[in-house]
């Protein structure tokens, strides 16, 4: 699972291998991200199913939003199976803010910018809410959440200072 947003002319390269050697496998993966501006962002997902690894269940999945016409996604979702009695499946996809959700939104008298802001968090929400491992799932969630809002700030324990390189990152136009 994973979850990337990007902005200005960042790039991010995602490039996962799941092989299965053995019976009764079972991987589910999903990737998703929200780009903007002239980001670009690279998804190469590779899943082997060996030729013993029977009754193997594999999914993996791709999804991203470009919020302009600039940003790109290369998405290339690929399996590679030998064994004959499994379940799998990939796909890809790439798209704009659901028009219908947000007429939705907005018609209920919620604002466009945190319409689209919420439309963004129920995107990336559904990686996130995976974790299971509970203050992990809720500190991610509050670093989504502040990078959507464009909030990110310097964490309190992090050596790396990271908002100096994140807290550019959300343009204000996306409210």
């Amino acid at each position: 699972m994973g979850v990337y947003l990007m902005d200005k002319t960042q790039h991010v390269d995602n490039q996962v291998f799941i092989d299965h050697a053995y019976p009764n496998c079972i991987s589910n993966e999903l990737f998703k991200g929200i780009l903007d501006d002239s980001a670009r962002a690279v998804f190469n997902g590779h899943i082997l199913v060996r030729r013993n690894a029977q009754k193997t269940i594999a999914y993996q999945n791709n999804k991203n939003i470009l919020l302009t016409d600039k940003a790109v996604v290369n998405s290339k979702p690929f399996l590679e199976i030998y064994a004959d009695d499994v379940k799998c499946s990939h796909g890809a996809t790439v798209g704009q803010l659901d028009q219908n959700a947000m007429f939705y939104l907005r018609s209920r008298g919620i604002g466009i910018g945190n319409a689209r802001l919420l439309l963004m968090y129920a995107f990336a929400a559904e990686v996130i809410n995976h974790i299971k491992i509970e203050p992990l799932k809720n500190r991610i969630d509050d670093m989504v959440k502040k990078r959507l809002r464009g909030e990110l700030s310097i964490c309190d324990q992090c050596v790396l200072h990271c908002s100096t390189m994140l807290s550019y990152l959300i343009p204000a136009r996306w409210f």
